[in-house]
This record gives structure tokens, sequence and C-alpha cells, in this order.
């Protein structure tokens, strides 16, 4: 149970949920964005999160689209994962989808929460990340679209107020080939030692890492390495490795030492598969 009151709002416009956000901040309730709420149970049943009010986007119309046209596919964030995975346009997103919690949860969670999630996975930032995919941000100075490159540093970089409204990918993206690989310790379900999202496009293997640091990433220095064929494999994924831009986790779910070996055999796969070995 949740040890604290909190009111519930759900506005029909962009504009009303930044106008509405605006007013609760300018009350001190410390408002913040709702879609599919699971971390707001979770975190708020023990203070992780204490909030005054929430704004449930699920009632704007632009935040549950998924429209497929032109060169184009258009997800909306307050879209749940199951149904995004049920209309099976997006291969790869899909292939990260269904290694998410259990199909109840993902009955529950939505795209836009996955990616902005204070959990460290958040492994649908991946196929995003590698696809060159756009964002829509709501901001109080208007609709930005953004490279989903140079908005997500560790975290979806947003300002006080502003909220996630759309994901937009290249279909050309999307009929690349690809690999996505998440590795656990024991089970079939549960938090991931390592989950690796790659593809090839004109040669060149593209990749993103999750449950590997504290945060999801893509690299271009270890693309580069990976990407050099002048070396043997094995030189390539160890010069990679190198370039890991922070700590390996060392936890629960395996030590570093553990996530090593793994990342080692499953980049070592990867490579045999987009390679075409």
């Amino acid at each position: 149970m949740i040890s604290y009151d909190f009111e519930y709002h759900k506005p029909t416009s962009i504009e009303d949920a930044l106008q509405l956000f605006q007013k609760l901040e300018s009350q001190e309730k410390n408002p913040i964005y709702f879609s599919g709420g699971t971390e707001v149970i979770t975190l708020g049943r023990v203070n992780q999160i204490v909030t005054g009010a929430v704004i449930d986007i699920k009632g704007i119309p632009e935040c549950l689209v998924l429209r497929n046209d032109g060169n184009v596919l258009t997800l909306g964030a307050a879209q749940s994962l199951t149904k995004i995975y049920d209309i099976q346009w997006f291969p790869l997103l899909n292939k990260t989808i269904v290694e998410i919690a259990d199909h109840t949860a993902r009955n529950k969670i939505t795209l836009g929460g996955n990616i902005c999630a204070n959990i460290i996975y958040r492994e649908t930032v991946l196929p995003l990340l590698i696809t060159n995919s756009q964002v829509v941000i709501a901001t109080h100075s208007g609709i930005k679209h953004l490279p989903m490159n140079e908005v997500f540093d560790q975290k979806l970089k947003l300002e006080k107020g502003e909220f996630l409204v759309q994901v937009i990918t290249d279909k050309s993206e999307i009929e690349l080939p690809f690999v996505c690989v998440k590795k656990r310790r024991h089970w079939d379900v549960g938090y991931p030692l390592i989950t690796i999202a790659a593809l090839k496009k004109n040669k060149d293997i593209k990749v993103a890492f999750s449950g590997l640091c504290s945060f999801p990433f893509r690299n271009e220095q270890i693309e580069s390495c990976l990407n050099d064929r002048t070396l043997s494999k094995e030189t390539r994924i160890d010069e990679s490795i190198k370039r890991i831009p922070s700590p390996i986790l060392d936890d629960v779910q395996g030590s570093a030492e553990y996530r090593l070996f793994v990342l080692k055999n499953t980049l070592s796969d990867i490579l045999d598969t987009l390679e075409g070995a």
C-alpha cells in the first residue's frame, strides 16, 4: 500500500498536460507524469517515489498513436508493450519487448514508461538507439523532434515539465538484419545479466547494451572497434571492451567478472551471426 495521498489527473491534450504540470508544481505537489503506473505503484510503496499528484497521459491522443505509413513508423509513448508487440511492425523492438518482465506486466508497462523508468535496464531504448529513431517531446516552448542518440545519455534528457509523446523510426532501419540477445543467470524470466541489441547496416554493425553498466548505452568507439576487420575477431572484442564507458555492474545478478565472460561470448556469437560466419 502507498502510504501517502495524491491527486490523479487525466488531461486530454498535450497543452492541458503541460499547463497542469506547471499549476501543480507551483502548488509544490511535485507532480509526475504517469502512463503504465507500474513504477509509481512499486516504488511508491517504499517511498522511493513520493508525489502529491500524477498526470496520466493515456488520455492524450498523440500519446496513443500507432501509425505505419509512408516511410516511417510512429509509436505513442502511452501504448503498452503488449499492444506494440501484438501489431508486429518492429521486429527488433518486438524481440526486446518479449524478454521484458512477463506478459501480465507488459500489459501495463508502456513504451514511454520503460524508456523513462528509474530501473537501470530500460531495454526498449536499445533498438531505438541503433535504428537512429527520433523522439517527440512535449515542451513548454512547443513540440520537439530530436534524435534519440542526441537526447539519451544514460537517461532521456527531459527538462522539468516535459514528457515523451512518441517515437518515430524510419522503416528502412527496421528492415535491417538484427540480433537481440538477453542473458540471464539461471531463469527464463527475471532481471538480465546483459541484453545486447545489434544490427547490420552497410556492412557495419551497430550495437547497444543494457545490464552491463548502471544504464543502457550505445557507444561509437565500441562500434568502431567491432567493425575494424583488419583485426582478428578476438582482438576486436578485446579492444571494444576497453571502451565500456562505466564500471561493469557487480551485483546479485552476477559479478563483474562473470558479466565480462558472458559479454565476450555473446559478442562473438553476434559477430558470427551478422557477418555471416
